[in-house]
């Protein structure tokens, strides 16, 4: 059982961690609207949802290597500091900088995601899944409160106004995080402990690790498609920012609410399965998508929240328990940049698809990408067995 001190630390790490989602989808909900103003097309958006990701891709492992090493709570306040001065740069610089501002909050998320996932590894030796489990649902509010606080910002005040909720987001994230009690003292460093690409790459080398990683870029990519072109298909309708928030929200709050629910039926039937399963929903929900609209376009974005968060609900947890002694950051950090090239390439596909071929073929061909990969995996897992 979670005491109310440890309610209160896992509590803290899932806000620290509800940044970072906030702070991405608030942005990328209403890009939209920052592509009519400024008078870029479906590929800059593409761009600007992926940058962000990008820069996760190589600063989660970077920055998981230096927490082991120099303290995962110093490492993590740093980063939320980090992002939440990104974050408000945006106000003092020309809209047509807003690549390089989403580059920055990205440095800023890898570092301040890694640590506390890894964080709550350290605090919780007992209880480890529950604890991830409460963890997850925090930070997976952001995916949910983003798009409806974020539609509700841009409809009453502007574009630039969401980038001032997510810095205040940090601001208090960072107060919170000062109340946390101090962890183990950093590990001693050993003679192979000094940076080097060789010790730096051991985690991408763990063969046990190999499927989860796949698992994670497939999912990641259908993750990046839904949230982040459903508000492009939904604004193609002619459907207003709060309408667009609120649709974008049904889908995040199914990802949200379908993952105890998950959890339960990876005991029952086994994570593998129930994986498989998730990316199967997600792939053909994503794939459904430019044929609906009204319920139909609902029903669709909540079956894409489900399938995208039963496959989530599972790698954290198998990732961190599967983690050498004194890895747990550096190797949850291997998995986040794993995570971000999903994250990204899923945006970059389907919006160079979509910028020549339409929003529809990219869906269906993003939804059939999804499909195949799903296919290779299980192939692959027959071959194994």
């Amino acid at each position: 059982m979670l005491t109310l001190k440890r309610s209160f630390v896992v509590a803290v790490l899932g806000f620290v961690a509800f940044v970072t989602s906030f702070g991405a989808h608030v942005v990328a909900v209403n890009l939209p609207v920052y592509a009519k103003q400024v008078g870029v097309g479906l590929m800059a958006i593409g761009l600007l949802i992926a940058v962000y990701d990008f820069a996760e891709i190589f600063a989660k492992p970077v920055f998981g290597w230096i927490a082991d090493r120099r303290g995962i709570k110093t490492t993590m306040l740093v980063g939320i500091a980090f992002c939440s001065l990104a974050s408000l740069s945006y106000l003092f610089v020309t809209p047509r900088l807003l690549i390089l501002v989403r580059f920055l909050q990205g440095l800023g998320a890898a570092a301040l995601s890694i640590t506390s996932a890894a964080l709550v590894a350290e605090y919780f030796v007992e209880d480890r899944g529950k604890a991830f489990g409460i963890y997850n649902s925090l930070k997976g509010a952001g995916y949910v409160l983003g798009p409806i606080i974020g539609g509700i910002i841009v409809w009453k005040s502007s574009f630039a106004a969401i980038f001032l909720a997510s810095s205040a987001a940090g601001a208090l994230a960072f107060l919170l995080s000062l109340l946390l009690p101090s962890t183990a003292t950093k590990r001693r460093l050993e003679d192979d402990d000094d940076f080097s690409w060789k010790v730096f790459g051991a985690a991408f080398r763990e063969r046990n690790l190999l499927r989860w990683w796949v698992v994670i870029v497939v999912n990641m990519f259908m993750v990046g498609i839904l949230f982040g072109f459903l508000p492009v298909y939904v604004n193609s309708l002619g459907y207003d920012q709060l309408k667009n928030g609120f649709i974008v929200a049904a889908s995040t709050t199914s990802y949200l609410l379908i993952q105890p629910v998950a959890g339960l039926l990876a005991d029952r039937f086994g994570p593998t399965q129930v994986t498989f399963a998730g990316l199967g929903v997600s792939a053909t929900a994503i794939t459904l998508v430019p044929f609906t609209t009204g319920a139909l376009l609902l029903s669709a974005a909540i079956l894409g929240g489900v399938g995208v968060g039963t496959v989530w609900t599972n790698t954290d947890t198998a990732v961190s328990n599967l983690a050498k002694e004194g890895r747990i950051a550096a190797t949850l950090g291997v998995a986040g940049s794993f995570k971000e090239l999903g994250d990204m390439l899923g945006p970059l596909a389907i919006g160079f698809v979509s910028q020549f071929f339409g929003l529809k073929v990219g869906f269906v061909v993003c939804g059939a990408l999804g499909l195949g990969a799903l296919a290779l995996l299980r192939f692959a897992r027959q071959g194994s067995e």
